[in-house]
């Protein structure tokens, strides 16, 4: 049978809070109250908790235990549980839409820089956050927030500018070292990510102009080793055209040589050879006119 007290629609809850007590009878009224309290008690008495929290229980607002995931049951009023979470955090220094939350720092050459940055975390012990800060939020602006900005400055300060830019693997590993040592008790820090370093426009125009100017100067210095290499190859050219010729001539004075020895030795040890070619080369005419008391060629008249 429906309740004649309740609209349709409305929960047990609703209906029962709903019910006029001045329409029932007496024993009616003592029974609903009797059932209003009891639905009271049951759902004060238990609580649950997630995977990936833990449960601080505050008894009369102090901290008497930890309660891990799953089904507990505590003191209705007297027994209050903080759920704070113990999975990974992360907190983002970043720009949006709605608001600008990247960290500001000076170089060690003195320019300024706006820093992205991301900072990864997980509790460790629920009840000391509670303890200590109230609430996982108050923790994060408290330490989180503070030491990691205190860090980088710190850390970011000890970097030229250009160093900055190209050893980023080596300002990220110290920087995470760094707040990682400075945020210490119930929580630890995962990872530090920087993001993104953005310098002032001057910085960057003259950042861009002199790397214009390095990239010339690699071009000359490149187009100066092609000439160099080009000058040793013609060089080399000559060098070797030379050192043929030479040799050509070493080959063709040795064999002169050697046949000059020939024709000396050949004198040497054949007195009348030159006689006998000189006959082989006569025509057979003797000269018109000779000097006088001069005798002919080739003819012995003695």
């Amino acid at each position: 049978m429906s309740n004649p007290w309740a609209p349709s629609g409305q929960s047990s809850l609703e209906k029962i809070g709903q019910i006029n007590l001045k329409q029932l009878p007496k024993g009616a009224i003592g029974a609903a109250l009797v059932v209003i309290l009891a639905l009271f008690v049951l759902f004060a008495t238990y609580f649950t908790i997630d995977q990936g929290e833990r449960g601080v229980i505050l008894h009369l607002g102090k901290v008497v235990g930890e309660a891990e995931p799953g089904l507990h049951f505590k003191l209705p009023v007297l027994t209050r549980i903080q759920k704070i979470s113990v999975q990974i955090q992360k907190e983002a220094f970043e720009k949006t839409a709605q608001i600008d939350t990247r960290l500001q720092a000076y170089s060690r050459d003195q320019q300024p820089a706006t820093i992205a940055m991301a900072v990864n975390y997980h509790v460790t012990d629920a009840s000391a956050v509670y303890a200590q800060y109230g609430s996982l939020e108050n923790m994060k602006s408290r330490v989180i927030n503070s030491r990691s900005y205190e860090q980088l400055k710190t850390v970011f300060g000890q970097f030229d500018a250009a160093d900055a830019i190209q050893k980023r693997a080596l300002l990220n590993a110290e920087v995470f070292s760094a707040i990682r040592s400075a945020v210490r008790g119930p929580v630890v820090i995962d990872s530090v990510q920087i993001e993104d370093i953005t310098f002032s426009t001057q910085y960057e125009t003259a950042v861009e102009l002199r790397m214009q100017a390095i990239v010339k100067q690699q071009q000359a210095e490149a187009d100066k080793q092609k000439r160099i290499i080009d000058a040793d190859a013609l060089a080399y050219e000559v060098k070797t055209a030379s050192d043929a010729k030479a040799h050509q001539i070493t080959v063709q004075g040795t064999a002169e040589a050697g046949a000059i020895q020939a024709r000396g030795d050949a004198l040497r040890n054949n007195p009348n050879l030159p006689t006998l070619v000189a006959s082989e080369k006569w025509n057979g005419v003797l000269p018109t006119t000779m000097v006088p008391g001069n005798a002919l060629p080739f003819l012995n008249l003695k």
